[in-house]
């Protein structure tokens, strides 16, 4: 009888998913503020994208 295989590791830890998570709200709250605030629907993505990024970066330092 052959042994069961291991179970393969997760594809990202809980503090990746947290992490990447909590940049993803971010970018969508400064997104839909940046909207709000100007109605520009390019400006209001790429601030969003940017303020994700930036968060991310943050997250990644802050959470040890």
């Amino acid at each position: 009888m052959s042994k069961p295989s291991p179970t393969p590791p997760p594809l990202l830890t809980v503090r990746s998913a947290v992490i990447l998570l909590l940049g993803v709200v971010c970018g969508f709250i400064i997104g839909a503020l940046t909207y709000l605030a100007g109605g520009n629907t390019a400006a209001s993505v790429l601030a969003g994208l940017g303020a994700s990024g930036s968060s991310v970066m943050f997250l990644h330092k802050a959470i040890g």
